[in-house]
C-alpha cells in the first residue's frame, strides 16, 4: 500500500456493487451513502439499518493484571463490570484531562477485555495504550482480523436473528450494554444511532456473508452520512468535532463516564477534579430557516459559544446542533451566525430523538 493509498474495509466490493459513494474518511474509503442519506436515515429510524464500521479497530487486552491496568487507564472504572459479557462506555484521557478517545469496553470473562476504538485515532491510542503498560502480564493484541457490523433501528434484533439464526438463543435476553458471543462472533446490544440493535465483531472472512444475510432479510445498508445525522439526533459525540486533547468530559456531556467515587487513580484524574469547567454542552435547534455547520458562533445571554457539531435533521425536518456555551446559560435561545446573519435558536438538553421519539421542543 502506498503512503497515499486508501485503506478498504473486507466489504468495500459489496459497496461498490450497491452503488455506494465512496469517500476518504480517517483514511479508510467507505461509504457515504447508497443513494439517499436521508432514506437510509430514516429506514434506522423506522425499521433497521447495517452499517459497515470494521474501520474501527478492536483491541483485546489480556492477562492477569488487564483490570487492574485498564483502572487505570480509563476514566470510568472498569470494576463496575461484574458479570461477564457486560460493557463500559469510557473515556481515555491524557495527564491534562484532555480526551484521547471515547471508547466502549467488553468484558468477556476471567482477565479478557475488547476495546473498540475510533478509526481515526486508533494508532494515536495503540502508541498510548502500550506506552502506559507497566506489567509485562498485560497482552494488549489490535485485531484488524475482524469486522465490525451495527445493526441499529427498532426492528433490528429481529432482522438480525432472521439473518443469523444461531445468534438468536444467546442473545434474546442480553440488556443493553450486554453482550455475548456465538461461533466466533461477539454481539453486543451497544450502538451509535439512539435506537435499539446489535454491534457485530466477527472474522473479517466471515463479513459478506453476514452482510448479505442481513440485506436478504430486508436490512437497509446505511453509510456514514446516515450515522452521522442519527447520533447527532441522538446528542452523541463525534471524535475530533464534539471532543478532542483540549476537552475534558466535563465540557462535552460526558461528566457520568467520569468515575471518581472509588479512591482509584486514574490519567486524568487529578486535573479534571482542580480544574472547574467553564464551558458545558448543549442543544440547539434552529427557529429560522437555515442550517447550522460545526465552528459557527453562538451568543447568547451568558456570553459566546460556539458549535461542535451541526446538521439537518431528518427527524425534526430542521437544522439542530451540539455547541458548548458557557455553564452560566440557561434554557433560553441564542443566535447562530449562519453565513454573515444571525439566527435564532432555542438552547436544549440533548437528546433530540431516542428511540424514534422526538425529546425536545421544537
Amino acid at each position: 500500500m502506498t503512503a497515499n493509498a486508501l485503506r478498504s474495509t473486507p466489504l468495500a466490493d459489496a459497496h461498490r456493487a450497491l452503488g455506494a459513494r465512496m469517500v476518504d474518511f480517517a483514511g479508510w474509503e467507505m461509504p457515504l451513502h447508497y443513494g439517499s442519506q436521508v432514506e437510509e436515515h430514516r429506514a434506522v429510524r423506522s425499521a433497521a439499518g447495517v452499517f459497515d464500521v470494521s474501520h474501527m479497530l478492536a483491541l483485546d487486552v489480556e492477562g492477569g493484571g488487564a483490570q487492574a491496568f485498564l483502572r487505570r487507564l480509563l476514566a470510568n472504572d472498569i470494576a463496575r463490570l461484574k458479570t461477564p459479557g457486560q460493557a463500559l462506555y469510557s473515556c481515555l484521557l491524557n495527564e491534562a484531562g484532555g480526551i484521547l478517545d471515547d471508547l466502549i469496553s467488553y468484558w468477556r470473562g476471567k482477565s479478557r477485555f475488547r476495546l473498540v476504538l475510533n478509526a481515526g485515532t486508533a494508532e494515536k491510542d495503540c502508541a498510548w495504550i502500550l506506552s502506559q503498560r507497566e506489567d509485562a502480564s498485560v497482552r494488549i493484541s489490535p485485531r484488524r482480523d475482524l469486522a465490525i457490523l451495527a445493526v441499529q433501528g427498532p426492528r433490528a434484533r429481529e432482522k438480525t436473528w432472521e439473518a443469523l439464526p444461531r445468534t438468536r438463543a444467546a442473545t434474546q435476553t442480553i440488556g443493553y450494554f450486554h453482550s455475548a458471543e456465538v461461533d466466533g462472533m461477539l454481539i453486543a446490544r451497544t450502538g451509535y444511532t439512539g435506537e435499539d440493535g446489535f454491534e457485530i465483531l466477527l472474522p473479517a472472512e466471515a463479513a459478506a456473508g453476514a452482510w448479505n444475510s442481513l440485506l436478504k432479510a430486508g436490512v437497509a445498508p446505511a453509510g456514514l452520512g446516515a450515522r452521522d445525522t442519527l447520533r447527532l439526533e441522538g446528542g452523541m459525540n463525534l471524535y475530533g468535532q464534539d471532543m478532542d486533547e483540549t476537552v475534558t468530559p466535563y465540557e462535552c456531556g460526558l461528566a457520568w463516564t467520569v468515575a471518581l467515587g472509588e479512591p482509584r487513580e486514574f490519567i486524568g484524574r487529578q486535573a479534571v477534579e482542580a480544574k472547574a469547567p467553564t464551558r458545558e454542552r448543549r442543544g440547539l435547534v434552529l427557529i429560522d430557516k437555515g442550517v447550522m455547520r460545526s465552528h459557527q458562533q453562538v451568543r447568547c445571554a451568558a456570553g459566546a459559544g460556539e458549535i461542535t457539531s451541526g446538521g439537518f435533521s431528518p427527524t425534526l425536518n430542521r437544522s439542530i446542533a451540539l455547541a458548548r456555551l458557557p455553564r452560566a446559560a440557561g434554557a433560553e435561545e441564542a443566535e447562530v451566525e449562519v453565513r454573515g446573519n444571525w439566527l435564532r435558536a432555542r438552547v436544549v438538553e440533548p437528546p433530540f430523538v431516542r428511540h424514534g421519539k422526538v425529546l425536545v421542543n421544537i
